[in-house]
């Protein structure tokens, strides 16, 4: 029997700096992870996507019962699915979308486990969650690869050349892909993404829930340039870990074999949930969320979208210098800055709600 994989096949993923066809999120609504009932985070999505659907088709998953309240909270022009799933993380659970040189598109859907199954997974439940990629193939209707890889869309970054970036932490954790050697997870990485090399960096942003995701500390600005999370304060934790990523990627070249350049952002922060934020949630046993615990906060964590960037506000006191390097970065794209601390508070932030459908 012949498996056919997106390699093979001639597919590869587009990078987030091409041209976007759609963006798709998912409504959030969980109370153990959206407090007060998930409205302060209802109300952040809907201000995100009526900005974001001026520049891009939004498309956005909702559980039936709350598709009157989505409804008449967002922009008419904003498309509506009805959908089961487990929570609103559209990157970790939606298809990553390849294209050929024809244009064509397919969906890679590949296995969830809630960033970590029974090991260290975030909720018990994910079955719903596993139907999302699926269901989007059906909806776009593009044809599906099946990969045989537990894996989270926010823990790889593609430059559309050819290169992936990922971390060690997340890719290699116990709680993935445990009976899979490094070599073979990048073989799957460069038969499902159609690309050349891997770049690994060793760690993710201190304290990310999600073991590390590489969206949370490194983002594509195109092939051979990258923004990469710094932190100035070197009794922070997050100081060691930004200077090995900048060491790593001070001596790597693409799969292009060009040099990488690196823009520095500061982290916001640190940041930490106050009282009154873990009061308003209702706590379970798997995702238990404290007051004074520090958010994985991120500049990083933005979405470039059709010639606009939509950075996350986190910090009144960093909003500024990150916005400057991200205009250094991005010279020719329009930034929009969106308060997102109700998004960083579920454990992700901008990049993390979304999923691209390239053009």
């Amino acid at each position: 029997m012949q498996v056919h994989t997106p390699k093979a096949d001639g597919f590869w993923m587009p990078g987030e700096h091409s041209p976007l066809a759609s963006v798709w999120l998912a409504w959030p609504t969980r109370p153990d992870n959206w407090r007060e009932q998930a409205l302060p985070a209802q109300a952040t999505f809907a201000h995100f996507i009526e900005r974001l659907s001026g520049y891009v088709t939004v498309k956005v998953a909702v559980l039936p019962e709350y598709e009157a309240q989505a409804r008449a909270m967002l922009p008419s022009q904003v498309q509506l699915f009805p959908m089961q799933y487990n929570d609103a993380w559209m990157r970790d659970i939606g298809p990553t979308v390849v294209i050929n040189n024809a244009g064509e598109k397919r969906a890679v859907n590949w296995q969830f486990n809630a960033w970590g199954g029974e090991l260290d997974g975030l909720y018990d439940d994910w079955s719903d969650d596993e139907t999302v990629a699926t269901r989007i193939a059906e909806l776009e209707n593009v044809q599906r690869y099946d990969a045989p890889l537990i894996l989270e869309g926010g823990s790889i970054h593609c430059d559309g050349e050819g290169t992936v970036y990922t971390t060690e932490e997340c890719l290699l954790h116990p709680s993935r892909n445990p009976d899979l050697s490094r070599a073979e997870i990048e073989a799957h990485l460069m038969d499902y993404l159609g690309i050349e090399k891997v770049i690994w960096l060793p760690l993710g942003l201190f304290n990310d829930e999600t073991n590390g995701h590489i969206d949370n500390i490194l983002h594509v600005v195109k092939p051979g340039e990258v923004i990469l999370s710094v932190c100035e304060d070197n009794s922070d934790p997050q100081y060691a870990i930004s200077q090995q990523a900048l060491e790593i990627l001070a001596n790597e070249t693409d799969a292009k074999g060009r040099k990488i350049k690196v823009h520095q952002i500061p982290i916001p922060g640190p940041l930490y949930m106050s009282e009154e934020e873990a009061a308003g949630l209702v706590q379970p046993d798997r995702m238990a969320r404290e007051a004074g615990e520090r958010l994985g906060g991120s500049y990083a964590n933005f979405l470039i979208c059709n010639g606009a960037v939509f950075y996350p506000q986190l910090d009144s006191t960093q909003d500024e210098r990150a916005k400057d390097v991200l205009a250094t970065a991005f010279p020719e794209h329009t930034l929009v800055g969106i308060p997102s601390r109700e998004i960083l508070l579920g454990g992700g932030n901008l990049h993390c709600i979304t999923q691209q459908i390239p053009a």
